[in-house]
């Protein structure tokens, strides 16, 4: 291996920085089997049709600071039951009443349906994902598609 020299114009190890020894910062947080979405709620508020509440509580409310794998997929379950719960002629409604970090969540949510596709709900996730990209535009896919935190 060969030695680092630092020159007059370098004085910072701008290795240290490369992707491939980079670590991520070690997390204090206790791992609970289930995220803080109370899914007797969601349900609540789809069977009374209040699917903008119901989407802006899984929002909320979803681990994505978590590492806790089952939390995660327990959010993923529950906003995917939301998202089927909403008709299309009601997905403009939810859309709209969406600020952009919201939105960028649900595309989130949106993906990871794409990774593990079933069937109907594919295609239910290509109508959110049409109606989120209205509001977002291409912005939105690209801070999805480079975030680290994943849902």
């Amino acid at each position: 291996m060969a030695t680092k020299q630092t020159n007059g114009f370098r004085k910072i190890d701008v290795d240290q920085y490369n992707d491939d020894i980079f670590k991520e910062e070690e997390s204090t947080e206790v791992l609970s089997p289930v995220s803080g979405i109370d899914e007797s709620e969601v349900q609540r508020m789809c069977q009374q049709g209040k699917y903008v509440e119901a989407v802006k509580h899984v929002i909320a409310n979803c681990p994505l600071q978590s590492k806790n794998q089952p939390a995660k997929d327990h959010a993923f379950n529950v906003m995917m039951q939301t998202m089927s719960n909403v008709k299309a002629s009601e997905m403009d409604k939810v859309i709209d009443a969406l600020d952009m970090d919201e939105v960028d969540v649900v595309m989130k949510y949106i993906y990871r349906g794409f990774e593990n596709p079933s069937e109907g709900r594919s295609g239910h996730l290509l109508v959110w994902h049409e109606k989120a990209y209205n509001k977002s535009g291409l912005g939105s896919i690209v801070r999805v598609l480079t975030d680290k935190k994943r849902v």
